[in-house]
């Protein structure tokens, strides 16, 4: 068993834990909500099967949902984004042999690269999560405010916890 699979293996149930006891209960300024467990989404390989893929997802969504009380919320839009990884991934790193299998990270692509691929990612979710959890356009602007201010407070929160994870692992990363 390699160290990556050892750490998404740790991660798993420890950002559902993270996201349901602690996470769930911030609220910065009524607008800003951290989601911290799409990191596991963010990080598995690029080229990994579509079905393992939202296999995951959903299992991941579902068992935030269940702890939450948020129904089907969480499995959605958790599904969505896995769906939207590999898009959102090549629109900023060029699709070829050496990025098939990547695992998306700071060491892995560079700072901007990862920074343009985490902001798109957060953005999207929050985007997607906060149009199904309103279920209405009656007030956009809301909608809108609480997306940009979760997604810079999920990307600075993502951001970080990469940083340590990802410190101990000096390999070389993808250049454009």
């Amino acid at each position: 068993m390699d160290r990556n699979t050892l750490i998404m293996i740790i991660l798993f149930p420890v950002l559902i834990a993270l996201q349901v006891l602690i996470c769930n209960h911030i609220m910065l300024f009524n607008v800003a909500v951290p989601f911290i467990y799409i990191y596991f989404i963010l990080r598995l390989p690029v080229g990994m099967s579509k079905n393992w893929l939202f296999t995951v997802s959903f299992l991941l969504g579902f068992f935030i949902d269940l702890f939450s009380d948020t129904p089907g919320v969480n499995s959605l839009a958790s599904i969505l984004l896995a769906g939207m990884k590999q898009p959102i991934f090549y629109a900023y790193v060029p699709r070829d042999d050496k990025t098939k299998n990547i695992i998306p990270s700071i060491n892995s692509l560079g700072w901007q690269n990862y920074s343009k691929y985490l902001i798109s990612m957060s953005g999207f979710f929050c985007l997607i999560y906060f149009c199904i959890e309103f279920f209405n356009f009656a007030n956009p602007l809301e909608i809108l405010l609480m997306t940009l201010a979760s997604s810079v407070l999920t990307f600075g929160i993502l951001y970080g916890v990469d940083s340590l994870i990802s410190s101990g692992n000096t390999s070389k990363h993808f250049s454009v």
